[in-house]
């Protein structure tokens, strides 16, 4: 049976959906079956995240409104990955049984990840009553965690199997500095457990679809594992910044 996961944050503009896109690329590396529903109707942008855009033909409330077959709606990023994109603005008409019933037949796939909109509304409870388990997007910023606390506490309600955290563009050179909180102190601050940290990263900005190399990628591949088996290590932003070259590399990367 798949396991079924929904990605979410407080807020927008953390990156949920580049995290989705991307932990859903190295599961589906490490010979699992992925397949990605973006269920954020207002700002769906999964298929350019994932270099697809030009081969969407069927989308989620074309499926839910019996336009087409599931199969017809699903597109492949690569062998182990797929995705299916939502309709823009069809969000209000689309139940969360509907997305229930439509997860049900993915039953062929080793894990279904779905893209939550940000925020707690009616979306946010859409997505998350698909969902057996939830991972919650977070900046190392003090308003991000203000919002994640509060789509956490709501999280809490529902009796999901685990409830965890993924810390992303993380400044290892300012953790070091003590300008940012580090990855144990924002564990402290929301009160679940943090599987995985990405290193801000300028390649993933730059990378077409999910093809990203460089230590995100490694990040990403860790918690990919960790996800998997249940343990495992979580990816040292501050490694980078250590040492005498990494030194320099904290000094170049604050004068830019």
């Amino acid at each position: 049976m798949a396991r079924k996961i929904v990605v979410t944050s407080g807020k927008g503009g953390v990156g949920k959906t580049t995290v989705c896109a991307l932990l859903g690329e190295n599961l589906a590396r490490l010979n699992k079956k992925v397949i990605i529903l973006d269920l954020d109707f207002s700002l769906n942008n999964l298929d350019v995240v994932t270099g697809v855009e030009d081969k969407v033909v069927y989308d989620v409330s074309d499926v839910v409104d019996g336009r087409c077959r599931v199969k017809q709606a699903i597109v492949k990023v690569d062998r182990n990955l797929s995705v299916i994109q939502s309709g823009r603005g069809a969000g209000a008409a689309t139940s969360g049984q509907s997305v229930r019933l439509l997860i049900d037949g993915l039953n062929a796939y080793d894990f279904v990840l779905l893209d939550c909109p940000a925020g707690v509304d009616e979306g946010f409870m859409r997505a998350v009553s698909a969902a057996d388990e939830a991972i919650v997007v977070v900046n190392p910023s003090l308003s991000s965690l203000r919002d994640a606390d509060k789509a956490i506490n709501i999280l809490m309600q529902y009796k999901l199997k685990s409830v965890s955290a993924v810390v992303n563009r993380v400044r290892g050179d300012l953790v070091l500095n003590g300008k940012e909180l580090s990855v144990e102190d924002i564990a402290d601050v929301i009160k679940i457990p943090v599987i995985g940290a990405v290193p801000d990263d300028d390649r993933v900005l730059t990378a077409e679809g999910t093809d990203v190399y460089g230590r995100a990628m490694h990040a990403f591949k860790l918690l990919a594992k960790r996800i998997i088996k249940g343990d495992g290590k979580i990816y040292d932003c501050t490694s980078f910044y250590r040492g005498p070259i990494g030194s320099i590399r904290a000094a170049l990367k604050r004068s830019v």
